[in-house]
């Protein structure tokens, strides 16, 4: 197995499993309802925007790694669709499976060579330090809604 085999395989293992800290996404978020995915906590995110954010920069690279330039703005990252019932909620997390394994076979394909190429400007750094900050941002918020999900189950909502 190559180096972007491994990253691939270490994306794939925070949003479907496998990885070292027995936690993801998709397990996580199988028996959240949208209504506990829209309910508010404190000042917290809901668990529907940390999911649509976390996926908003999967979509961005994505673009990238089909060799489209980078249109993302932090501003926008967290401005997802109303999720106003179950089938909103199941239509945004089935766009974020098919978009992780779209990028994870994305992330397969690059050459290893690319990998410390600049990523569209030197300023973001290498395709390496990118694609690690993607599993990372998941990892960050993947705790976030653990933590969210516990206290909107927890207060019944």
């Amino acid at each position: 197995m190559n180096i972007t085999q491994h990253i691939a395989k270490h994306f794939r293992e925070v949003y479907f499993g496998g990885n070292w800290t027995s936690s993801n996404l998709k397990d996580q978020l199988k028996d959240v309802t949208w209504q506990q995915a829209t309910a508010k906590v404190y000042s917290f995110n809901t668990i529907a925007t940390l999911v649509y954010h976390t996926n908003y920069y999967v979509s961005a690279v994505i673009r990238v790694l089909q060799g489209e330039p980078l249109i993302a703005k932090d501003e926008y990252s967290f401005n997802h669709p109303p999720i106003l019932s179950q089938s909103d909620w199941e239509k945004l997390l089935e766009k974020v499976w098919a978009e992780a394994e779209t990028f994870a076979g994305l992330i397969e394909q690059l050459p290893e060579s690319k990998l410390l190429e600049p990523f569209t400007d030197e300023k973001y750094g290498t395709y390496y330090r990118n694609l690690h900050g993607i599993i990372e941002h998941t990892h960050y918020h993947l705790g976030q809604i653990v933590l969210i999900k516990k206290i909107v189950q927890q207060e019944g909502k």
